[in-house]
């Protein structure tokens, strides 16, 4: 269970949400017609070594990864997300923003994998723990970021506007933030914080995309926190981490302070792209809680 103040490595508690996203990120590369490619998610996971190795290698290991229905969904899901995700930054950049800014960027490859306008910082904010994997896993394959890229080592809960600002980051000018799989692991309070920290911060002209997440009903979530199913590789149950709040939908919350807010429907996206999942499933009630949202300050 999560504690007030608790930290983490790439392999443990929400650090390894990073490296089970990876693998997924992954096997969705692995498809004929993949939705996204991401060229560094196997280098992560075959850093990792073990079952992360493992299930991107096409060996059996315990992951939710190699289950039929579960597996399936969180693959195209991640594909689906990368790919929305993906044509957010390209879009920013082309409406001339040149600062971006990773939040929990985890194992995040965008600044090695995006092309990025000249002039582009790319800020990725995470713990120490996290960005020294990363770092090494990608030096390991002699990766070069296209875009200056500045690492700053914070807790999401702690000052972090204050750490982006002292490492170049210019309130004064357009930037395009980036909450991607990080809502559902905050307290609401946290993440009424952290939106207020990205509103405090966006000069006009800026962007924001989020992933969010309405919380699981209450008897579902206590069946899964007993049953331990769907723990990840190396033994992390996923279900113990999360906090199952929402301070309020991301595109009401951006909306009433003069953002322009639009939100996509991870399920339906999902259908647009022909990679749909049963509703009924296990995997598709996952999907049905996610909307993945992208506003514009004015």
């Amino acid at each position: 269970m999560r504690t007030e103040g608790d930290s983490w490595d790439i392999t443990t508690s929400v650090g390894a949400t990073a490296l089970l996203v990876a693998a997924a990120r992954a096997l969705e590369a692995q498809r004929p017609q993949p939705l996204a490619v991401d060229k560094f998610a196997a280098v992560f996971c075959r850093a990792a070594g073990g079952d992360w190795a493992a299930v991107v290698d096409g060996e059996s290991t315990d992951s939710p990864l190699s289950t039929a229905d579960f597996g399936t969904a969180f693959v195209a899901f991640q594909g689906a997300r990368t790919r929305y995700f993906d044509a957010y930054f390209a879009a920013a950049a082309d409406a001339g923003v040149r600062q971006v800014v990773i939040l929990a960027a985890g194992l995040d490859s965008r600044a090695f994998r995006l092309d990025w306008p000249d002039g582009t910082v790319v800020y990725e904010l995470d713990l120490p723990r996290v960005l020294a994997f990363k770092d090494q896993a990608l030096a390991g394959v002699g990766a070069t970021p296209k875009a200056r890229r500045v690492e700053i080592a914070v807790d999401l809960r702690d000052d972090w506007p204050a750490e982006l600002r002292a490492n170049g980051f210019d309130p004064d000018e357009p930037a395009a933030f980036i909450v991607e799989g990080l809502m559902i692991y905050l307290t609401a309070e946290a993440q009424h914080r952290l939106c207020e920290g990205i509103d405090a911060l966006a000069a006009p002209g800026s962007w924001v995309g989020i992933e969010d997440g309405e919380p699981i009903p209450e008897e579902d979530l206590a069946a899964a926190r007993a049953a331990g199913d769907q723990a990840a590789a190396g033994g992390t149950d996923f279900f113990n981490l999360i906090y199952n709040e929402q301070h309020e939908p991301s595109q009401d919350w951006f909306g009433a302070r003069g953002w322009t807010a639009e939100a996509t429907p991870l399920a339906g996206y999902l259908d647009e792209l022909g990679r749909g999942v049963e509703p009924d499933s296990d995997g598709g009630q996952m999907v049905a809680r996610n909307t993945l949202v992208i506003a514009r300050k004015a």
